[in-house]
Protein backbone atom coordinates (compact mmCIF):
# COMPACT_ATOMS: atom_id res chain seq x y z
CA UNK A 1 0.00 0.00 0.00
CA UNK A 2 1.12 3.53 -0.77
CA UNK A 3 2.28 4.93 2.58
CA UNK A 4 0.78 8.95 3.56
CA UNK A 5 4.75 10.33 3.45
CA UNK A 6 4.74 9.08 -0.04
CA UNK A 7 1.41 10.12 -1.13
CA UNK A 8 1.98 13.90 0.45
CA UNK A 9 5.41 14.20 -0.35
CA UNK A 10 5.58 13.90 -4.04
CA UNK A 11 1.92 14.78 -5.41
CA UNK A 12 1.65 17.66 -3.00
CA UNK A 13 3.19 20.39 -5.44
CA UNK A 14 0.30 18.89 -8.01
CA UNK A 15 -2.25 20.29 -6.13
CA UNK A 16 -3.06 17.09 -3.23
CA UNK A 17 -4.08 18.38 -0.01
CA UNK A 18 -5.31 17.27 3.56
CA UNK A 19 -9.08 16.85 2.48
CA UNK A 20 -7.77 14.57 -0.67
CA UNK A 21 -5.63 12.67 1.55
CA UNK A 22 -8.14 11.87 4.43
CA UNK A 23 -10.40 10.51 1.90
CA UNK A 24 -7.87 8.85 0.81
CA UNK A 25 -7.28 6.83 3.50
CA UNK A 26 -9.94 6.15 4.56
CA UNK A 27 -10.95 4.32 1.45
CA UNK A 28 -8.05 1.55 2.39
CA UNK A 29 -7.32 1.44 -1.42
CA UNK A 30 -4.06 -0.01 -2.31
CA UNK A 31 -4.16 1.54 -5.84
CA UNK A 32 -1.61 5.01 -5.77
CA UNK A 33 -3.63 8.35 -6.67
CA UNK A 34 -1.76 10.15 -9.32
CA UNK A 35 -3.19 13.42 -11.08
CA UNK A 36 -4.03 13.92 -14.83
CA UNK A 37 -1.71 16.71 -16.39
CA UNK A 38 -2.14 16.40 -20.03
CA UNK A 39 -4.21 14.45 -22.75
CA UNK A 40 -3.16 13.20 -26.21
CA UNK A 41 -5.49 11.27 -28.00
CA UNK A 42 -5.98 7.94 -26.03
CA UNK A 43 -3.00 8.16 -23.61
CA UNK A 44 -2.79 10.37 -20.43
CA UNK A 45 0.62 12.17 -18.77
CA UNK A 46 0.17 11.50 -14.54
CA UNK A 47 1.92 12.72 -12.09
CA UNK A 48 2.24 9.86 -9.66
CA UNK A 49 4.01 9.04 -6.41
CA UNK A 50 6.86 7.79 -8.27
CA UNK A 51 7.18 10.62 -10.60
CA UNK A 52 5.95 11.39 -14.10
CA UNK A 53 4.26 8.13 -16.46
CA UNK A 54 1.68 7.39 -18.53
CA UNK A 55 -2.10 5.64 -18.24
CA UNK A 56 -4.78 4.48 -20.33
CA UNK A 57 -8.42 3.92 -19.65
CA UNK A 58 -9.36 0.66 -19.63
CA UNK A 59 -11.57 -0.78 -22.12
CA UNK A 60 -14.38 -1.39 -19.63
CA UNK A 61 -14.52 2.20 -18.35
CA UNK A 62 -14.60 3.68 -22.54
CA UNK A 63 -17.48 1.02 -22.63
CA UNK A 64 -19.19 2.02 -19.60
CA UNK A 65 -18.59 6.00 -20.41
CA UNK A 66 -22.29 7.25 -21.71
CA UNK A 67 -20.88 10.89 -21.34
CA UNK A 68 -18.05 12.27 -22.12
CA UNK A 69 -17.23 13.47 -18.51
CA UNK A 70 -17.15 9.73 -17.22
CA UNK A 71 -13.76 9.31 -18.88
CA UNK A 72 -10.99 11.03 -17.49
CA UNK A 73 -9.92 14.88 -17.91
CA UNK A 74 -6.89 17.17 -17.48
CA UNK A 75 -6.63 17.81 -13.85
CA UNK A 76 -8.63 14.92 -12.19
CA UNK A 77 -7.17 12.76 -9.12
CA UNK A 78 -7.32 9.19 -10.46
CA UNK A 79 -6.26 5.38 -9.06
CA UNK A 80 -4.16 3.85 -11.13
CA UNK A 81 -2.94 0.00 -11.42
CA UNK A 82 1.36 0.64 -12.58
CA UNK A 83 2.79 -1.68 -14.79
CA UNK A 84 6.22 -3.05 -14.75
CA UNK A 85 6.56 -2.41 -18.72
CA UNK A 86 4.02 -0.22 -20.33
CA UNK A 87 1.84 2.25 -18.97
CA UNK A 88 -0.53 2.33 -16.16
CA UNK A 89 -3.82 1.85 -16.25
CA UNK A 90 -6.51 4.18 -14.79
CA UNK A 91 -8.82 2.24 -12.89
CA UNK A 92 -11.11 4.91 -10.99
CA UNK A 93 -11.69 8.37 -11.11
CA UNK A 94 -11.94 10.61 -7.58
CA UNK A 95 -15.00 12.86 -7.26
CA UNK A 96 -14.30 15.61 -8.67
CA UNK A 97 -14.15 19.12 -6.52
CA UNK A 98 -15.52 21.60 -10.48
CA UNK A 99 -15.70 20.56 -13.87
CA UNK A 100 -15.80 22.82 -16.71
CA UNK A 101 -18.28 20.95 -19.08
CA UNK A 102 -18.97 21.93 -22.90
CA UNK A 103 -21.32 19.82 -24.98
CA UNK A 104 -19.04 18.34 -27.52
CA UNK A 105 -18.55 20.85 -30.97
CA UNK A 106 -20.84 20.13 -34.02
CA UNK A 107 -23.92 17.82 -34.30
CA UNK A 108 -21.64 15.42 -31.98
CA UNK A 109 -24.05 14.37 -29.12
CA UNK A 110 -22.37 14.15 -25.60
CA UNK A 111 -20.10 16.36 -22.82
CA UNK A 112 -16.54 17.20 -22.97
CA UNK A 113 -14.84 18.00 -19.46
CA UNK A 114 -12.87 20.81 -20.75
CA UNK A 115 -10.43 20.92 -17.17
CA UNK A 116 -11.77 19.65 -13.69
CA UNK A 117 -10.33 20.66 -9.86
CA UNK A 118 -9.91 23.68 -10.81
CA UNK A 119 -10.14 26.57 -8.37
CA UNK A 120 -10.04 29.45 -10.68
CA UNK A 121 -11.07 29.42 -13.99
CA UNK A 122 -9.49 32.72 -15.91
CA UNK A 123 -12.21 33.77 -19.01
CA UNK A 124 -10.20 35.25 -21.34
CA UNK A 125 -10.75 37.50 -23.96
CA UNK A 126 -8.93 40.41 -25.88
CA UNK A 127 -9.93 43.96 -26.14
CA UNK A 128 -9.15 44.51 -29.74
CA UNK A 129 -11.79 42.68 -32.36
CA UNK A 130 -12.19 39.31 -30.31
CA UNK A 131 -14.52 41.43 -27.47
CA UNK A 132 -18.38 39.80 -27.59
CA UNK A 133 -20.00 40.69 -24.43
CA UNK A 134 -22.55 37.98 -24.95
CA UNK A 135 -20.00 35.24 -26.01
CA UNK A 136 -18.53 36.43 -22.41
CA UNK A 137 -21.54 35.49 -20.62
CA UNK A 138 -21.67 31.90 -21.98
CA UNK A 139 -18.29 31.53 -20.43
CA UNK A 140 -19.44 32.87 -17.43
CA UNK A 141 -22.41 30.89 -17.00
CA UNK A 142 -20.19 27.57 -17.94
CA UNK A 143 -17.63 28.83 -15.10
CA UNK A 144 -20.32 29.05 -12.65
CA UNK A 145 -21.70 25.97 -13.00
CA UNK A 146 -18.38 24.16 -12.93
CA UNK A 147 -17.64 25.08 -9.04
CA UNK A 148 -14.70 27.22 -9.97
CA UNK A 149 -14.19 30.97 -9.66
CA UNK A 150 -14.52 32.67 -12.62
CA UNK A 151 -12.33 35.61 -13.49
CA UNK A 152 -12.78 37.72 -16.79
CA UNK A 153 -9.63 38.22 -18.18
CA UNK A 154 -9.37 41.21 -20.78
CA UNK A 155 -5.67 40.68 -23.07
CA UNK A 156 -3.95 42.83 -24.88
CA UNK A 157 -4.98 46.18 -22.97
CA UNK A 158 -1.73 47.84 -24.54
CA UNK A 159 -3.33 47.91 -27.84
CA UNK A 160 -6.51 50.02 -27.04
CA UNK A 161 -6.40 53.69 -25.27
CA UNK A 162 -8.59 53.33 -22.80
CA UNK A 163 -8.64 49.98 -21.03
CA UNK A 164 -10.41 50.86 -18.32
CA UNK A 165 -13.41 52.27 -19.58
CA UNK A 166 -13.96 48.47 -21.33
CA UNK A 167 -13.48 46.83 -17.55
CA UNK A 168 -16.28 48.92 -16.26
CA UNK A 169 -18.07 48.44 -19.34
CA UNK A 170 -17.66 44.59 -19.22
CA UNK A 171 -18.10 44.76 -14.93
CA UNK A 172 -22.03 44.78 -16.10
CA UNK A 173 -21.79 41.49 -17.53
CA UNK A 174 -19.67 39.80 -15.27
CA UNK A 175 -22.07 39.33 -12.95
CA UNK A 176 -19.31 39.98 -9.60
CA UNK A 177 -17.10 38.49 -11.07
CA UNK A 178 -13.45 40.40 -10.75
CA UNK A 179 -12.55 41.73 -14.33
CA UNK A 180 -8.86 42.60 -14.71
CA UNK A 181 -7.48 43.95 -18.15
CA UNK A 182 -3.26 42.98 -18.91
CA UNK A 183 -0.50 42.98 -21.34
CA UNK A 184 1.56 40.55 -21.63
CA UNK A 185 3.73 43.04 -23.76
CA UNK A 186 3.74 45.29 -21.35
CA UNK A 187 3.29 43.50 -18.16
CA UNK A 188 0.64 45.45 -16.97
CA UNK A 189 -2.16 43.99 -14.75
CA UNK A 190 -0.53 41.08 -13.95
CA UNK A 191 0.09 41.55 -10.82
CA UNK A 192 -3.48 41.41 -10.30
CA UNK A 193 -3.47 37.81 -11.81
CA UNK A 194 -0.69 37.01 -9.70
CA UNK A 195 -3.16 36.79 -6.34
CA UNK A 196 -4.88 33.80 -7.58
CA UNK A 197 -1.57 31.53 -8.36
CA UNK A 198 -1.25 30.51 -4.93
CA UNK A 199 0.94 27.19 -4.08
CA UNK A 200 -1.10 23.95 -5.06
CA UNK A 201 -3.94 26.10 -6.29
CA UNK A 202 -5.19 25.24 -10.09
CA UNK A 203 -6.14 28.18 -12.58
CA UNK A 204 -7.38 27.17 -16.31
CA UNK A 205 -7.04 29.41 -18.85
CA UNK A 206 -10.73 29.29 -21.10
CA UNK A 207 -11.30 31.07 -24.33
CA UNK A 208 -10.96 31.43 -28.03
CA UNK A 209 -8.16 31.16 -29.92
CA UNK A 210 -6.15 34.33 -30.34
CA UNK A 211 -6.75 35.73 -26.95
CA UNK A 212 -3.24 35.23 -25.55
CA UNK A 213 -3.61 32.13 -23.53
CA UNK A 214 -0.50 30.07 -24.22
CA UNK A 215 1.12 33.58 -24.14
CA UNK A 216 0.08 34.23 -20.45
CA UNK A 217 0.94 31.18 -19.28
CA UNK A 218 4.59 31.72 -21.00
CA UNK A 219 4.78 35.36 -19.72
CA UNK A 220 3.31 33.79 -15.90
CA UNK A 221 6.40 31.54 -15.80
CA UNK A 222 9.17 33.60 -16.96
CA UNK A 223 10.01 31.54 -19.88
CA UNK A 224 8.50 30.49 -23.17
CA UNK A 225 6.63 27.07 -22.03
CA UNK A 226 4.39 26.89 -25.14
CA UNK A 227 4.79 27.69 -28.76
CA UNK A 228 2.80 30.76 -29.76
CA UNK A 229 1.95 32.50 -32.69
CA UNK A 230 0.33 36.08 -34.07
CA UNK A 231 -3.41 36.40 -34.74
CA UNK A 232 -3.76 36.25 -38.75
CA UNK A 233 -4.09 39.69 -39.64
CA UNK A 234 -6.64 39.16 -42.32
CA UNK A 235 -9.33 38.37 -39.77
CA UNK A 236 -7.78 38.63 -36.30
CA UNK A 237 -8.23 34.86 -36.00
CA UNK A 238 -5.87 32.99 -34.16
CA UNK A 239 -4.00 29.88 -35.67
CA UNK A 240 -4.79 27.31 -32.67
CA UNK A 241 -0.98 27.16 -31.15
CA UNK A 242 -2.07 25.43 -28.15
CA UNK A 243 -3.18 21.48 -29.13
CA UNK A 244 -3.97 19.95 -25.93
CA UNK A 245 -4.43 20.63 -22.45
CA UNK A 246 -2.03 20.88 -20.19
CA UNK A 247 -1.18 21.41 -16.76
CA UNK A 248 2.41 23.66 -15.90
CA UNK A 249 3.71 23.76 -12.54
CA UNK A 250 5.35 27.66 -12.33
CA UNK A 251 8.13 28.72 -10.38
CA UNK A 252 5.87 30.07 -7.31
CA UNK A 253 4.28 26.55 -6.79
CA UNK A 254 1.01 27.61 -8.34
CA UNK A 255 -0.74 25.23 -11.46
CA UNK A 256 -2.14 26.65 -14.72
CA UNK A 257 -3.97 24.56 -17.11
CA UNK A 258 -3.52 25.69 -20.82
CA UNK A 259 -6.12 24.79 -23.12
CA UNK A 260 -6.84 25.18 -27.13
CA UNK A 261 -9.44 28.08 -28.47
CA UNK A 262 -12.63 26.88 -28.55
CA UNK A 263 -14.92 27.93 -31.46
CA UNK A 264 -18.11 26.54 -29.47
CA UNK A 265 -19.32 26.64 -26.01
CA UNK A 266 -22.44 24.37 -26.13
CA UNK A 267 -23.98 24.72 -22.20
CA UNK A 268 -24.80 21.63 -20.00
CA UNK A 269 -26.56 21.69 -16.88
CA UNK A 270 -26.89 25.42 -16.59
CA UNK A 271 -29.36 26.85 -14.64
CA UNK A 272 -27.46 27.64 -11.65
CA UNK A 273 -24.74 29.38 -13.85
CA UNK A 274 -27.34 31.42 -15.64
CA UNK A 275 -28.77 32.69 -12.72
CA UNK A 276 -25.35 33.65 -11.00
CA UNK A 277 -24.52 35.34 -14.26
CA UNK A 278 -27.57 37.08 -15.13
CA UNK A 279 -28.61 37.57 -11.45
CA UNK A 280 -29.61 41.44 -12.14
CA UNK A 281 -31.97 40.02 -14.70
CA UNK A 282 -33.45 37.37 -12.03
CA UNK A 283 -34.30 39.53 -9.43
CA UNK A 284 -36.44 42.05 -12.13
CA UNK A 285 -38.14 38.20 -13.54
CA UNK A 286 -39.04 37.70 -9.73
CA UNK A 287 -41.09 41.24 -9.47
CA UNK A 288 -43.43 40.14 -12.12
CA UNK A 289 -46.79 39.72 -11.00
CA UNK A 290 -47.65 36.29 -12.55
CA UNK A 291 -45.05 33.41 -11.42
CA UNK A 292 -45.80 31.88 -15.40
CA UNK A 293 -45.07 35.08 -16.65
CA UNK A 294 -43.56 34.99 -20.27
CA UNK A 295 -43.03 38.99 -20.79
CA UNK A 296 -45.14 39.89 -23.36
CA UNK A 297 -48.57 41.30 -22.81
CA UNK A 298 -49.24 40.26 -19.32
CA UNK A 299 -49.98 43.01 -16.67
CA UNK A 300 -47.76 43.53 -14.06
CA UNK A 301 -44.81 42.73 -16.35
CA UNK A 302 -41.32 44.15 -14.64
CA UNK A 303 -38.97 43.26 -16.75
CA UNK A 304 -41.12 44.85 -20.06
CA UNK A 305 -41.34 47.86 -17.73
CA UNK A 306 -37.50 47.51 -17.15
CA UNK A 307 -36.77 47.54 -21.08
CA UNK A 308 -38.86 50.27 -20.84
CA UNK A 309 -37.20 52.60 -18.38
CA UNK A 310 -33.58 51.08 -19.40
CA UNK A 311 -32.74 49.90 -16.78
CA UNK A 312 -32.22 46.91 -18.46
CA UNK A 313 -31.12 46.72 -22.25
CA UNK A 314 -32.04 44.58 -25.27
CA UNK A 315 -29.18 42.83 -25.41
CA UNK A 316 -28.95 41.43 -22.27
CA UNK A 317 -32.47 40.53 -21.69
CA UNK A 318 -31.81 38.37 -25.49
CA UNK A 319 -29.26 37.23 -24.30
CA UNK A 320 -30.76 35.49 -21.03
CA UNK A 321 -33.59 34.74 -22.68
CA UNK A 322 -31.86 32.67 -25.53
CA UNK A 323 -29.72 30.71 -23.07
CA UNK A 324 -33.09 30.17 -20.93
CA UNK A 325 -34.36 28.47 -23.47
CA UNK A 326 -31.20 26.99 -24.76
CA UNK A 327 -30.66 25.51 -20.98
CA UNK A 328 -34.21 24.09 -21.34
CA UNK A 329 -33.99 22.27 -24.63
CA UNK A 330 -30.65 20.26 -22.95
CA UNK A 331 -32.88 18.59 -19.86
CA UNK A 332 -34.83 17.61 -22.76
CA UNK A 333 -32.25 16.21 -24.81
CA UNK A 334 -30.72 14.91 -21.98
CA UNK A 335 -34.07 13.26 -20.59
CA UNK A 336 -34.31 11.60 -24.46
CA UNK A 337 -30.88 10.74 -25.06
CA UNK A 338 -30.33 8.90 -21.45
CA UNK A 339 -33.23 6.65 -22.56
CA UNK A 340 -31.39 5.97 -26.09
CA UNK A 341 -28.41 5.49 -24.46
CA UNK A 342 -29.55 2.97 -21.91
CA UNK A 343 -31.14 1.26 -25.09
CA UNK A 344 -28.37 0.90 -26.92
CA UNK A 345 -26.01 -0.08 -24.11
CA UNK A 346 -28.57 -2.92 -23.25
CA UNK A 347 -28.96 -3.97 -27.24
CA UNK A 348 -25.16 -4.41 -27.11
CA UNK A 349 -24.93 -6.42 -24.21
CA UNK A 350 -27.31 -8.52 -25.39
CA UNK A 351 -25.85 -8.66 -28.82
CA UNK A 352 -22.67 -10.00 -27.46
CA UNK A 353 -24.19 -12.74 -25.23
CA UNK A 354 -25.72 -14.34 -28.25
CA UNK A 355 -22.33 -14.04 -29.72
CA UNK A 356 -20.75 -15.95 -26.57
CA UNK A 357 -20.44 -19.68 -27.17
CA UNK A 358 -23.18 -21.69 -25.43
CA UNK A 359 -20.70 -23.38 -22.70
CA UNK A 360 -19.54 -19.72 -21.51
CA UNK A 361 -22.88 -18.81 -20.91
Amino acid sequence: MTTTNEVTKALRVWGWDDARQLQYDESGSEMPPARVVAQHRGEYVLRAPWGRAIGVAPGRMQYRASRGREMPAVGDWVLVEPANDGPATIREILPRRSEFVRRKAGTEDGEQVVAANVNTAFLMTSLDLDLNPRRLERYLVAAWDSGATPVVVLTKSDLVADAEAIVERIKVVAAGADVVAVSSADGSGLDQLRRYLEPGSTVALLGSSGVGKSTLVNTLAGEDLLLTQAVREIDNKGRHTTTHREIFLLHDGALVLDTPGMRELGLVEADDGIEETFDDVAAIVERCRFSDCRHQSEPGCAVREALREGALTSERWDSYAKLQKEAAYEVRRRDVGAVQAEKKKWKQIHKDYRKMPKKGR
